[in-house]
């Protein structure tokens, strides 16, 4: 299977080259020529199986130039190790029906480690495939989540270096304190003066820098990304959609062929692509319900057909979804043009030069056939995290109860019964302030550690290893640097 760029659909690549490079030269996102089909039988094979079982064969259909062999060894190094009871992608089932997708049982307890425990072997396996000696460096801008995820998958990875850019006012405590504290000897992590967008440009401007690439081609140095415009970061996410449905069909929660609703909290439109994908291959999908915090720039998209960005970055409880410029809506743009590179790059350049965009009226009308979009404010945040408490006993982090909010947002105004799996993210302790606060509590200590034993006092869930342990952990990275600051700041990482 070849890749090609959504900005060019002549320039194609191989899955492992495709991996390798993370963005494709001319600015463009790679996507699979075709979407292989996912047939009912296939389904029923998958049902009885395990996570890393299902993995390597879905894997499998889209990763074509890896063999079976080295696919199986990457779901289990990833798999195996690391989540709780081996158990990457559990359901939970409140009492109403509705089943949470719990995608935070990993070594940074969020879902950016379903991707990002397998993307350092789908890389390593294809440096083997394609590498050319050179060390291949993973810069990352993170709103929180991906960047933690990232610098502990990469950590100490033979023939690659990571460096992470975050906002220095824009993500939790906790988090913070995870990057800041990372060990490794091939990592770094930089904060920015700005938000998330502003990173994510930064990073965006250095793969877009031929010069500065060269330099470091000199060097010994490739660039590649680990953010979700990487297709390896995308590709393992497919995964726990299908595998979900498998989970709920082989429970008897439905009967194979019954159609699901996803709900989905999202900011740069990665997560719930996959699962749009996984519709494509043929999962039975009813309705992909968009959740949004205050920063409500795709919900607009869903309702209006317009993309705008010039609005403003509001800093909330759910930081991980605070963005406006959305990177892996091109691919679903890609799609909604009729495949026509040509408009995407009209609209990319618009975005660029204007901040904003709009859709044809065929491609909205695409857009909601299978799109539902919504957002939910802070206050709405917090009630919804002490509902689900005080009805359900289930502790959830802000992004979660985003999903939850406009899950039940949904189903209100369209009536749809179809069954709902709603996706949580993150562990409520790397939020303890937040869900403390949600809870109704005023005595909130000043210490991070004390805020996660209090929630486990209150809740009676027990605070997650990878949390505990960074306790002892002392900081090795304080430095910030302004976003025109960042080529300078990768220069001096690389090559001091």
């Amino acid at each position: 299977m070849k890749y090609i760029s959504t900005r060019d659909g002549s320039h194609s690549r191989t899955a492992a080259q495709a991996i390798l490079e993370g963005i494709a030269p001319d600015g463009g996102l790679y996507l699979p020529q075709e979407i292989p089909a996912l047939s009912r039988e296939m389904l029923e094979e998958l049902c009885p199986l395990t996570y890393q079982e299902r993995a390597a064969r879905i894997l499998g259909m889209f990763l074509t130039d890896y063999t079976k062999e080295e696919l199986e060894q990457c779901v289990k190094g990833a798999y195996d190790e690391g989540f709780d009871e081996g158990r990457p992608a559990p359901l939970s089932t409140l009492s109403d029906g509705t089943a949470l997708l719990e995608l935070w049982h990993g070594p940074t307890c969020a879902f950016k480690d379903m991707a990002l425990q397998l993307l350092p072997r789908l890389m390593t396996a294809a440096m083997a495939k394609e590498g050319d000696g050179r060390q291949v460096v993973i810069l990352v801008a993170t709103s929180g989540d991906t960047g933690k995820a990232a610098l502990e998958g990469f950590r100490d990875v033979p023939g690659t270096r990571i460096m992470v850019f975050y906002p220095q006012q824009g993500v939790s405590r906790m988090q913070k304190r995870q990057m800041t504290t990372q060990q490794g000897n091939n990592v770094s992590v930089m904060a920015i003066e700005g938000n998330f967008d502003d990173a994510q440009t930064g990073v965006k401007k250095i793969f877009g820098d031929r010069a500065l690439q060269e330099e470091l081609g000199e060097k010994g140095f490739v660039l590649s990304s680990a953010n979700s415009i990487n297709w390896g970061r995308l590709v393992p996410q497919i995964v726990y959609y299908i595998s979900a449905y498998c989970d709920l069909a082989a429970d008897g929660r439905i009967k194979l062929g019954d159609q699901v609703n996803f709900c989905v909290p999202t900011g740069n439109f990665g997560n719930i692509l996959a699962a749009h994908y996984a519709r494509r291959m043929g999962l039975p999908v009813g309705m992909l319900v968009c959740a949004s915090n205050e920063n409500d720039v795709l919900t607009e998209l869903m309702n209006t057909g317009v993309y705008n960005r010039n609005r403003p970055f509001h800093t909330t409880i759910s930081p991980s979804m605070d963005i406006l410029i959305s990177s892996n809506l091109e691919r679903l743009l890609y799609e909604l043009s009729g495949c026509s590179d040509e408009t995407v790059r009209q609209l990319m350049e618009s975005l660029s030069a204007t901040g904003r965009y709009q859709l044809s009226e065929n491609a909205m009308e695409q857009l909601r056939g299978g799109f539902w979009g919504g957002c939910c404010g802070e206050e709405e945040t917090k009630a919804t995290i002490r509902d689900l408490f005080e009805e359900y006993s289930y502790l959830c982090d802000p992004h979660t109860a985003v999903a939850m909010n406009v899950a039940r947002q949904y189903q209100r105004e369209t009536g749809d019964n179809r069954p709902m799996v709603v996706v949580s993210t993150a562990s409520p302790y790397k939020f303890a302030d937040s869900v403390l606060s949600a809870l109704g509590r005023t005595d909130i200590p000043e210490d991070d550690f004390e805020k996660a034993a209090l929630l486990e006092r209150l809740s009676g869930v027990s605070i997650p290893a990878p949390i505990s342990a960074l306790r002892d952990r002392s900081q090795r990275f304080d430095a910030c640097c302004a976003p025109a600051e960042m080529p300078d700041a990768v220069k001096s990482f690389l090559l001091k």
